[in-house]
């Protein structure tokens, strides 16, 4: 039978020098006796999935509000989708697959309630308090608004699984540079997060509009991309209708990603030389990208997800309508405090009004907040 240190010693053993042991961990910020049968980065893992705040993911919107349709990709599915991708190339490449899911699981709990629009509702909200990230209040979730255990605030993750999710960094995202984790990159568990992110919201999100018919095959066909998947796999694409060409084309959109992700990160940890997590840490540049034969190419994919999905007039029109009652409701909770729950009033005595406003709502799932609305502002025979 396995147990913990049966485990960390064989990842000493067998795993890349440049990938994070468990039992070299920095620690966490309440310290606590470790378990007899789970590693440091298993215990982040599942401390992560019995979250609050990673159960209310399943009614948050990616880029469709949850409401339009039972198919469509939520931030749960989504963040399900970056783990398969990201925890195959963690083991390709030879790393702590634990720590890869953990950070996985947990890299969009800071994430708000209609997709990117809400950030934007909660960034203006608190322009005078140094804005929303959600990279950040992530990590502000995860230290502080859960609140499982009676000896301390938050989930106490460890330094590594807190350090990928404060430095993780996409198209989408832009963390704030934090004196508790200095280095220019994450560790290369933190770093394959990054690129199966990408990788898995450029495939689903097209697969999503493909089946909302907010755009054609015929508009698919276009791109760098189709004429790769029908080069690359032929077999695969052969006897197909346009139509059903391009949605395979989408799915096999991360299969080609994946090879030449895998593919770059060989040549590059080897050119680095790296022989520990720091040397990762100190590298002038992610070691774990894209090559500049396929950047481009996904670049004008997402250029076409902007341009034809993102701001299409029913995905614009939701969003619109969303940041317009988001902003309505952080009004009303701003002049009274007395509307929100008490375990915030407490707070905002400690973080002040506007944070911990946005704390509450930030935490809201698409429905939830759909309710709260219309408690706030539909007529009394109608609640």
């Amino acid at each position: 039978m396995l147990n913990r240190e049966a485990v960390e010693a064989r990842e000493a053993a067998t795993l890349a020098p440049y990938a994070v042991k468990s039992g070299q961990s920095r620690g966490r910020l309440h310290s606590e006796p470790e378990h007899a049968m789970r590693t440091a980065f298993q215990r982040d893992r599942d401390r992560i999935v019995h979250s609050t705040a990673f159960r209310r993911l399943e009614y948050k919107t990616q880029v469709f509000i949850t409401h339009e349709g039972d198919h469509y990709r939520t931030r749960l599915t989504h963040t399900l989708e970056v783990s398969q991708i990201a925890r195959t190339l963690a083991r390709a490449l030879n790393l702590n697959e634990d720590l890869t899911e953990a950070v996985a699981l947990g890299h969009d709990l800071g994430h708000t309630p209609f997709g990117h629009s809400g950030e934007a509702a909660l960034d203006e909200f608190l322009k005078s308090e140094g804005g929303f990230e959600h990279n950040r209040h992530g990590l502000r979730v995860i230290d502080l608004l859960e609140h499982p255990y009676p000896g301390f605030r938050g989930l106490n993750l460890t330094y590594e699984t807190r350090e990928c999710i404060a430095k993780h960094c996409t198209v989408h995202d832009k963390p704030v540079a934090m004196p508790e984790f200095p280095g220019l990159q994450p560790p290369l568990e933190g770093q394959v997060v990054e690129v199966a992110d990408r990788i898995a919201y450029d495939s689903h999100d097209l697969d999503d509009a493909l089946t909302m018919n907010l755009i054609e095959a015929e508009e698919l066909a276009t791109l760098d991309l189709f004429a790769q998947a029908e080069s690359d796999f032929a077999g695969a694409m052969k006897n197909l209708t346009l139509d059903q060409r391009a949605r395979r084309a989408a799915k096999l959109l991360i299969e080609m990603l994946v090879r030449d992700v895998l593919t770059v990160a060989d040549e590059e940890i080897t050119q680095s030389a790296a022989d520990s997590v720091d040397d990762i840490r100190r590298a002038p540049a992610r070691l774990v990208h894209f090559s500049a034969e396929w950047e481009p190419r996904l670049r004008q994919i997402e250029k076409f997800l902007m341009d034809r999905v993102y701001h299409h007039h029913h995905v614009m029109r939701m969003t619109t309508k969303a940041q317009r009652f988001l902003h309505r409701m952080l009004d009303v909770y701003l002049s009274d405090l007395g509307q929100l729950p008490p375990a915030y009033q407490t707070l905002a005595r400690e973080f002040g009004p506007r944070r911990t406003i946005a704390d509450y709502v930030a935490g809201m799932t698409d429905r939830f907040a759909q309710d709260e609305y219309r408690k706030l502002f539909e007529p009394f025979d109608r609640l």
